[in-house]
């Protein structure tokens, strides 16, 4: 193996005409020519949190995970070194991919060897490579020399990367130095919209070209899709995004406060105003107003809003004076508005107005190859608010996941993740690793009939027949045990750990219930 040819290659790929992401991973392909590794991520600094923007040998899921550094003391560590770290094989800190190997099929496997390399531009850490192997002598013999070398150049390939991104995004931007387009870059990403599939990578374009103008944006889509995630990705992108973004969802609005909540009333306009307030409006002067749900507007309303677009002005409740406002509009709907308009439901006028420039955000059924991203992001979330340890989705779990219609969409994932992971860490040590099985996702995700795209699997007996309660927990802790001991090849230990119990109750449980665990 000639690694000065390796690193050779790796270095022309810095003058490649490759995407920001296309580079990531032909960086971690090069370098599997060279180190026998088993799994190897690249990730960029982002506050104190580290965010993968490549991977190779993890599950998709990963690559929609944060990696808080108070989390993940290995990843901690490596941030604070000058140079590669080999951990010691016998370490006991635990590491943040442990359980999300692609090619090994015994998810409680720990990872043995582990290489972190802190990526430093201009004397500035910007990101992490690490690398790691269920070998423990894996990494024994990588000459020192070529580790220095590999730090070196990922680094400046990472630096390169992101200048290119920069300048990408900020090609119409005239005068504004790299510093400040990176800050730009960061506050994208920081409004999480989570996705890599052609349809939402269209949809990232289209709110960046949008966003330039101070044009009014009709978002449709679906309930769930995250229609306001997409409004104040806008904003965020925008000039004006050191403003106020203010937010009224129009259909939990009392039609007879309509008028005061947008445009505000002076003091005595009406019972019950004691003093002058100040309407939405007027508070998002010189910011953005997003209007959710704006199909549900009274049409007395809808002229006043039509006036304020039009003329940028508006006019409080008791009072004859007009005020002059400067505010970009954003509105959002699931229903179909020129339906809404032939029905007699909703202005004509208005709807052209807002309908300047439409984006629609797909729905998840659209865009399937983004729900592993969208879980593992998910995850990592209702982890930290639980305070639990790692979260790991089975490969029975995420097919199901992957099948399903999702007529919720975005929010109906998260919803379920949520409550999956809840159940999946009954009964688990604070801190032990919790992993989803199908039987923890809910009954109204499995399939029930022949027309089910999704594969029936041995999940299916896991659940309860027409039982008595007690009848029908021994069935199901029976069939959970033994699906348990199958996947981890009649290894207890191992399987206690994919249940969340340690080695000796689960023997005694299943010799309560009659399992063999003697193989």
């Amino acid at each position: 193996m000639d690694l000065i040819k390796i690193l050779v290659a790796i270095s022309n790929d810095l003058t490649s005409a490759l995407s920001a992401r296309d580079r990531y991973q032909r960086l971690l392909d090069s370098l599997k020519r060279a180190v026998s590794y088993d799994a190897a991520t690249l990730m960029q600094i982002d506050g104190d949190q580290l965010m993968p923007v490549a991977t190779s040998g993890l599950s998709k899921d990963a690559l929609g995970r944060r990696y808080p550094l108070n989390e993940h003391p290995r990843l901690a560590i490596i941030c604070k070194s000058k140079e590669p770290i080999c951990f010691p094989r016998d370490s006991s800190l635990p590491d943040p991919f442990d359980g999300l190997l692609t090619n090994n099929h015994d998810s409680s496997a720990q990872i043995h060897s582990c290489l972190g390399y802190p990526l430093y531009a201009d004397a500035q850490l910007i990101g992490v490579l690490t690398m790691d192997a269920l070998n423990p002598n894996a990494f024994d013999e990588i000459d020192p020399n070529f580790l220095n070398a590999v730090g070196a150049i990922a680094g400046a390939h990472m630096q390169t990367t992101r200048l290119i991104e920069a300048l990408e995004v900020s090609a119409n931007r005239q005068g504004n130095i790299v510093s400040d387009l990176m800050r730009d870059i960061q506050m994208h990403r920081g409004n999480e919209i989570i996705g890599n599939s052609p349809i939402m990578m269209h949809l990232k374009r289209e709110i960046t070209l949008v966003a330039r103008s101070d044009f009014t944006v009709l978002v449709a889509g679906e309930t769930g899709v995250g229609k306001e995630l997409v409004a104040r990705a806008i904003h965020a992108a925008s000039d004006r995004h050191d403003k106020p973004v203010l937010y009224l969802n129009c259909a939990a609005l009392p039609e007879n406060l309509a008028d005061s909540e947008l445009f505000g009333h002076k003091q005595g306009a009406f019972t019950g105003a004691h003093r002058d307030r100040m309407g939405k409006f007027e508070v998002a002067d010189g910011g953005t107003l997003f209007l959710d749900e704006i199909g549900e507007l009274p049409l007395a309303i809808q002229a006043k809003l039509l006036r304020a677009i039009q003329e940028g002005e508006i006019q409080k409740v008791g009072s004859e004076k007009p005020i002059h406002v400067n505010v970009r509009l954003l509105a959002a709907t699931n229903r179909d508005l020129e339906t809404e308009v032939k029905a007699g439901r909703f202005r004509a006028d208005l709807f052209h107005r807002l309908n300047v420039y439409p984006i629609r955000v797909p729905t998840l059924r659209e865009r399937r190859e983004d729900i592993h991203l969208l879980a593992g992001y998910f995850c990592e979330h209702t982890q930290r608010r639980l305070g639990i340890g790692p979260v790991r989705i089975s490969p029975e779990a995420m097919d199901v996941l992957s099948a399903y219609n999702w007529p919720g969409n975005v929010r109906e994932l998260e919803n379920i993740l949520s409550r999956s992971i809840l159940k999946a860490s009954s009964g688990i040590t604070r801190g032990e690793r919790v992993i989803i099985l199908p039987v923890h996702l809910g009954n109204d995700l499995l399939p029930h009939d022949s027309d089910s795209t999704f594969p029936a699997t041995s999940q299916s007996s896991m659940l309860p027949k027409a039982q008595s309660l007690r009848e029908a927990t021994q069935t199901f802790q029976k069939n959970l045990i033994q699906h348990a001991l199958k996947i981890n090849h009649g290894n207890l230990a191992a399987a206690g750990r994919a249940l969340g119990m340690n080695r000796s109750n689960l023997h005694n449980l299943a010799k309560r219930l009659g399992i063999n665990t003697r193989g």
